[in-house]
């Protein structure tokens, strides 16, 4: 757990321990970063209630940082990437684990969090074309999900907020860990490598931190509205097989492109309510920046990868509706120009 100058780290502290299982599994090591003596002391709480359950390690450079404008404006970014890889080589070279769920400490977590981690931590080690489990759906709103908190995807986008990394993926990139935006650094070719992540329908995390190096924007306009897991799957009593990559791209193609084709207008007009699912074709950027504004998810691409996106193809509910924003069969990739 990545931990700053949040006092109510405390909040996700207790929410993480509340459904942690008995045992030895899942021991949780707090790294905090900025020196800030009032969360230290919280943190310390849990350290000697938990007895050897929460380990608390703190990052020794708090060294300002000497930024020309533009960057010096990003200062907290570069501070957080800073953090990330003092605390990540920590948590495989001096603790030498073998895999690491990193969340932060504005998150809260769904009952069935640690099953869902236990359960897909398999399927990442046998798929070499997988390099994460995210916990979160960045389209996870409440109404443009399922009801189904069983329904499990692949992503070519990298999400983030609760998320699951291998150790031999860690060898990969922190010798070239970038200086600032680390996560969109990620999410970049160079270092995705055509590799892709496991993430739910229904998030189970959810963030209640409006305070923040993004000062409380995206939180107002987005965060606060994505739907937390409520209701608990034992994961590790399913079949996720179907998650393999052999196994799941021909249905998932067969699935999307044996869908019927609808506008943007026959979805918002629900001009065909009566089929189960929906599929709305793009073609351009434009076309998909605009059909994503219209039928309200997220719009923006990130190494032209859109939010959530497989194989081009997005992925939601409507009014109780599936519907795919998917390009024209026969995709090829990605255009990094989309942005």
């Amino acid at each position: 757990m990545f931990s700053c100058d949040r006092t109510t780290v405390s909040r996700s502290l207790d929410s993480l321990l509340k459904i942690r299982p008995k045992g030895d599994r899942f021991p949780i090591v707090v790294s905090q970063d900025c020196g800030h003596k009032p969360t230290s002391d919280v943190i310390q709480t849990y350290v000697k209630k938990e007895k050897g359950l929460v380990t608390h390690i703190k990052q020794p450079d708090l060294s300002d940082l000497k930024l020309a404008w533009p960057q010096k404006k990003f200062k907290g970014y570069f501070k957080i990437a800073r953090h990330y890889k003092w605390a990540l080589d920590q948590i495989f070279f001096t603790f030498n684990y073998t895999a690491v769920i990193i969340v932060e400490d504005d998150l809260e977590y769904s009952p069935d969090f640690f099953d869902y981690f236990s359960a897909t931590y398999p399927i990442l080690k046998a798929d070499p074309s997988l390099w994460c489990v995210s916990a979160w759906n960045d389209n996870g709103k409440i109404g443009m999900v399922s009801d189904d908190p069983e329904l499990l995807y692949r992503s070519d986008f990298f999400p983030g907020l609760g998320w699951m990394l291998e150790k031999h993926v860690w060898l990969e990139l922190s010798p070239k860990w970038p200086d600032s935006f680390w996560d969109d650094w990620m999410r970049h070719p160079d270092q995705r490598k055509n590799r892709v992540c496991i993430r739910p329908e229904i998030c189970r995390t959810s963030t209640f931190g409006k305070k923040g190096v993004s000062k409380g924007l995206f939180f107002d306009k987005h965060l606060k509205f994505i739907k937390l897991n409520e209701k608990p799957i034992d994961f590790t009593k399913k079949d996720l097989t179907y998650l393999i990559q052999e196994n799941y791209d021909p249905t998932f193609h067969k699935t999307v492109y044996g869908t019927p084709l609808a506008s943007v207008t026959d979805v918002v007009a629900l001009r065909k309510k009566a089929l189960p699912a929906l599929r709305v074709q793009y073609s351009t950027k434009e076309e998909f920046k605009s059909a994503a504004k219209t039928l309200k998810i997220m719009e923006d691409f990130k190494a032209g990868v859109p939010r959530v996106a497989y194989h081009g193809v997005v992925s939601f509910m409507r009014s109780g509706q599936r519907i795919y924003l998917a390009p024209p069969e026969g995709w090829k990739g990605y255009d990094t120009s989309w942005t």
